[in-house]
Protein backbone atom coordinates (compact mmCIF):
# COMPACT_ATOMS: atom_id res chain seq x y z
CA UNK A 1 0.00 0.00 0.00
CA UNK A 2 1.29 3.18 -0.94
CA UNK A 3 0.94 5.85 1.30
CA UNK A 4 0.72 9.51 0.72
CA UNK A 5 0.96 12.61 3.24
CA UNK A 6 0.11 16.23 2.53
CA UNK A 7 -0.38 18.80 5.08
CA UNK A 8 -1.84 22.46 5.67
CA UNK A 9 -3.29 24.72 7.72
CA UNK A 10 -7.22 24.12 5.25
CA UNK A 11 -8.57 27.56 7.29
CA UNK A 12 -11.01 28.69 4.16
CA UNK A 13 -11.95 25.14 2.70
CA UNK A 14 -11.48 26.09 -1.24
CA UNK A 15 -11.08 24.12 -4.43
CA UNK A 16 -7.94 24.73 -4.41
CA UNK A 17 -7.53 22.56 -1.22
CA UNK A 18 -9.48 20.30 -3.03
CA UNK A 19 -7.44 20.12 -5.89
CA UNK A 20 -4.10 19.30 -3.96
CA UNK A 21 -6.15 16.58 -2.14
CA UNK A 22 -7.30 15.50 -5.52
CA UNK A 23 -4.02 15.14 -7.09
CA UNK A 24 -2.50 13.90 -3.76
CA UNK A 25 -5.04 11.22 -3.38
CA UNK A 26 -4.54 9.87 -7.36
CA UNK A 27 -0.90 9.26 -6.12
CA UNK A 28 -1.04 6.58 -3.78
CA UNK A 29 -3.43 4.29 -2.60
CA UNK A 30 -3.74 5.66 1.34
CA UNK A 31 -3.78 9.55 2.02
CA UNK A 32 -2.74 10.86 5.35
CA UNK A 33 -3.88 14.85 5.74
CA UNK A 34 -2.12 16.71 8.64
CA UNK A 35 -3.79 19.65 10.02
CA UNK A 36 -1.82 22.55 10.97
CA UNK A 37 -2.17 23.35 14.72
CA UNK A 38 -3.12 26.59 15.60
CA UNK A 39 -0.38 27.33 17.47
CA UNK A 40 1.61 26.55 14.66
CA UNK A 41 -0.62 28.49 12.22
CA UNK A 42 0.32 31.36 14.84
CA UNK A 43 3.53 31.00 14.91
CA UNK A 44 4.06 30.27 11.90
CA UNK A 45 2.12 32.81 9.52
CA UNK A 46 1.75 35.23 12.73
CA UNK A 47 -1.60 35.42 12.34
CA UNK A 48 -4.98 33.53 13.73
CA UNK A 49 -7.34 31.18 12.05
CA UNK A 50 -10.58 31.78 11.47
CA UNK A 51 -11.64 27.96 12.34
CA UNK A 52 -9.97 26.68 14.99
CA UNK A 53 -7.78 22.98 14.12
CA UNK A 54 -10.75 21.02 15.39
CA UNK A 55 -12.98 22.83 13.09
CA UNK A 56 -10.61 22.24 10.24
CA UNK A 57 -10.09 18.24 10.71
CA UNK A 58 -13.54 18.20 10.50
CA UNK A 59 -14.08 19.90 7.51
CA UNK A 60 -11.74 17.75 5.59
CA UNK A 61 -12.92 14.60 7.24
CA UNK A 62 -16.32 15.44 5.63
CA UNK A 63 -14.40 15.71 2.48
CA UNK A 64 -14.43 12.33 2.04
CA UNK A 65 -10.70 12.81 0.12
CA UNK A 66 -8.17 11.73 2.99
CA UNK A 67 -8.25 8.50 4.28
CA UNK A 68 -6.92 9.43 7.53
CA UNK A 69 -7.10 13.43 8.75
CA UNK A 70 -4.74 14.17 12.09
CA UNK A 71 -3.12 17.03 13.84
CA UNK A 72 -0.03 17.94 13.86
CA UNK A 73 2.44 17.98 16.71
CA UNK A 74 3.19 20.96 18.28
CA UNK A 75 6.75 19.82 19.50
CA UNK A 76 8.42 17.98 16.78
CA UNK A 77 6.42 18.99 13.21
CA UNK A 78 8.55 15.81 11.66
CA UNK A 79 7.46 13.39 14.55
CA UNK A 80 4.21 12.85 12.39
CA UNK A 81 6.14 11.89 9.60
CA UNK A 82 7.99 9.66 11.78
CA UNK A 83 5.34 7.83 12.87
CA UNK A 84 3.63 7.40 9.59
CA UNK A 85 6.35 6.85 6.98
CA UNK A 86 5.17 7.67 4.00
CA UNK A 87 5.58 7.04 0.62
CA UNK A 88 5.36 9.92 -0.73
CA UNK A 89 5.07 13.41 0.45
CA UNK A 90 2.73 16.11 -1.50
CA UNK A 91 3.40 19.85 -1.11
CA UNK A 92 1.08 22.28 -2.60
CA UNK A 93 2.57 24.39 -4.96
CA UNK A 94 3.11 27.76 -3.12
CA UNK A 95 4.11 25.53 0.67
CA UNK A 96 7.16 26.88 2.15
CA UNK A 97 9.69 24.11 2.67
CA UNK A 98 12.98 23.63 3.79
CA UNK A 99 13.64 20.62 1.35
CA UNK A 100 17.07 19.91 2.36
CA UNK A 101 15.94 19.62 5.97
CA UNK A 102 13.14 18.17 5.23
CA UNK A 103 15.21 14.88 3.19
CA UNK A 104 17.87 15.60 5.97
CA UNK A 105 14.97 14.37 8.72
CA UNK A 106 13.91 11.68 6.05
CA UNK A 107 17.38 10.30 6.14
CA UNK A 108 17.43 10.72 9.87
CA UNK A 109 14.23 8.58 10.29
CA UNK A 110 15.91 6.62 7.47
CA UNK A 111 12.63 6.70 5.73
CA UNK A 112 12.32 6.75 1.61
CA UNK A 113 9.82 9.29 0.69
CA UNK A 114 9.46 10.74 -2.44
CA UNK A 115 8.88 14.28 -2.41
CA UNK A 116 6.53 15.65 -4.78
CA UNK A 117 5.44 19.24 -5.74
CA UNK A 118 1.47 19.47 -6.79
CA UNK A 119 0.19 21.72 -9.39
CA UNK A 120 -1.50 24.84 -8.76
CA UNK A 121 -5.30 25.25 -9.54
CA UNK A 122 -6.12 28.61 -10.73
CA UNK A 123 -4.01 30.50 -7.95
CA UNK A 124 -5.57 33.77 -9.07
CA UNK A 125 -8.89 32.61 -7.53
CA UNK A 126 -8.29 29.98 -5.08
CA UNK A 127 -6.03 30.98 -2.82
CA UNK A 128 -6.60 31.63 0.95
CA UNK A 129 -4.68 35.04 1.12
CA UNK A 130 -7.06 36.38 -1.52
CA UNK A 131 -10.49 34.47 -0.15
CA UNK A 132 -9.80 35.95 3.12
Amino acid sequence: MKKVMAFGTFDIYHLGHKSYLRQAKKIGDYLIVVVARDKTVLRIKKKEVRNNEKARKQILKNSNLANEVVLGKLKDKYAIIKRYKPDVIALGYDQKVDLTELRNKLKEFKIKTKIIRLKAYKPEIYKSSKLK
